[in-house]
């Protein structure tokens, strides 16, 4: 699915009424029975409910509700913010001449300047329609007194659009506090680049899109570099395997894994890319993780490096032409395995993409002159922390996601930020949010699990932009399979990797 900034959706509006011949409070006719079909489906017509409409089309929106509602049974008291008078624009100057025609006995206030706030509790549905995603700046004066005072009652809010105040494209100036806390975004036709980010989850709530039916050709002409990565999309990218096959068609992958005491980060990475299908798979690690490894992963070969705990110089130079490698899982940060992570990079692998995750991450933070080595197109699979390190502090996902965008063009090489919505970023500048996983999958081990996939499915021949891809939804999906039967609590890294395969098979189907 593609997602637009304002301004895109804005020209995809315009193209749809130009094509399909109908008017701007069609559109806004739309949107009213999207609303108003949610809140019927989740709320009591008993309910108290209060609307805040503004001045602009937002406004509109949140009118043609308001009637929709008192059609339902609902009793709305509807405040229409109209500070200072002639501010409403024709939409919604419309919008209200219908409530009043329509609706005569509902309780319906125009506020051209001060007036006496409603009582509002925990009880209270407010529907935000003051402001929608095409606000310029930030919340002042009354409107921000009066969004603190929505804040501060604990009633429930339902935003149309986007909660007001909030910018819904990438915009680091957000005062949480000056902007409306939702329960629950009703988002028109697309969620917005903003409701992936972290720091906005208190403002957004539950988020859903409501279809109105904009152009399907519009949207498919409009560019944009955003995209929410969609099941039948990643179904579509998975190679059915053949009748006539054997492991040499998919494969051999080396894993560079483990150290002493971090075995089992090789030992999941190992599961998770032989749950992914690679054809041939060898780990290599130091000698202490001979017999951990032979008699955790039989189904892996095993190969060993000179020294007993750690992984040396020299040693990390692969002895054949895998066809995919990853590195970093538990391998440590000591000095010496630093330089088999140079040598590795300058000598053997210049020009072949690879994966990078973990201590891998780690060491380059810590010899940053090593980020000039990596291949083009190689996958780096930072979490927050990981990739600040190497990259320097960021205060909000929004801020890192920007980095993670400049630094991927000026490198070449694709950046997998893990998150809720892990956003793969690729060095053309394109975006994907990944809606895939769970709180349950924030246990140990997780990210290596995910090395594993990702390096599995480059060995089989995926692209790396799309071995990534597929490996977050994968990854996600499995965690998700892995919750129903354990819960929030419960999950563990092994059980996502054991239930790899599961989520492929789901996705195939």
């Amino acid at each position: 699915m593609k997602i637009f900034n304002t301004e895109e959706i804005r020209a995809i509006d315009r193209r749809t009424m130009e094509i399909e011949g109908i008017t701007s409070l069609e559109l806004i006719g739309r949107v009213a029975h999207g609303v108003a079909s949610e809140i019927v489906a989740r709320w009591s017509p008993n309910r108290p409910v209060i609307v805040y409409a503004g001045p602009g089309n937002n406004g509109a929106d949140a009118l043609a509700v308001a009637l929709i509602l008192a059609d339902h049974g609902f009793r709305p008291s509807v405040y229409l913010l109209n500070i200072g008078g002639n501010r409403l624009s024709r939409d919604c100057r419309d919008c209200r001449d219908k409530l009043r025609a329509d609706a005569p006995g509902i309780d319906f206030t125009e506020v051209t300047g001060r007036f006496s706030l409603p009582e509002m509790n925990s009880n209270t549905l407010i529907i935000d329609g003051l402001f929608g995603s095409g606000l310029k700046g930030q919340l002042t004066g009354g409107f921000m007194m009066l969004v603190r005072a929505i804040n501060d009652s604990g009633a429930t809010v339902v935003s149309i659009d986007v909660p007001s105040g909030m910018s819904g494209d990438l915009c680091a100036d957000n005062v949480n506090r000056n902007i409306i806390h939702a329960n629950l975004t009703l988002a028109v036709q697309f969620p917005r680049p903003a409701f992936f980010m972290k720091e906005n989850e208190e403002l957004i709530g539950e988020w859903k899109t409501l279809d109105i039916g904009l152009n399907a050709e519009a949207i498919r002409s409009t560019p944009t570099g955003f995209h929410f990565v969609e099941a039948n999309e990643v179904k579509s990218l998975l190679r059915p395997r053949k009748q006539f096959s054997s492991k040499a068609d998919y494969g051999s992958a080396l894993l560079i894994a483990g150290s002493y005491g971090m075995m089992g980060a090789a030992v999941l990475a190992a599961r998770g890319a032989l749950r992914a299908g690679v054809g041939k798979l060898t780990v290599h690690s130091p000698q202490c993780g001979y017999e951990i490894l032979q008699s955790s992963v039989p189904e892996a070969m095993f190969e060993a490096d000179t020294d007993k705990n750690k992984l040396v110089i020299g040693n990390m130079k692969p002895t054949h032409d895998y066809s995919a490698i990853g590195i970093g899982c538990g391998i440590g940060t000591h000095e010496i395995t630093e330089n088999a992570l140079e040598q590795l990079l300058q000598l053997r692998l210049r020009t072949k993409p690879v994966v990078l995750d973990a201590d891998a991450l780690n060491c380059i933070a810590r010899r940053p002159t090593l980020i000039n080595d990596i291949p083009v197109l190689s996958v780096l699979t930072p979490h927050a922390e990981e990739f600040d390190r190497i990259f320097g502090n960021h205060t909000t996902d929004e801020a890192r996601l920007l980095k993670a965008i400049e630094v991927a063009f000026i490198h070449k090489i694709i950046i997998l930020l893990k998150g809720r919505y892990t956003a793969l970023v690729y060095c053309d500048h394109r975006v994907y949010f990944n809606p895939t996983g769970c709180p349950a999958m924030a246990t140990p081990g997780s990210g290596d699990v995910l090395t594993g996939v990702i390096t599995s499915l480059m060995a089989q021949g995926y692209k790396p932009e799309v071995s990534a891809l597929l490996g977050a939804y994968i990854h996600g999906l499995a965690g998700e399979i892995a919750q129903e039967a354990q819960g929030d609590y419960g999950v563990t890294a092994g059980d996502i990797a054991a239930n790899i395969g599961v989520a492929i098979k789901n996705l195939l189907r």
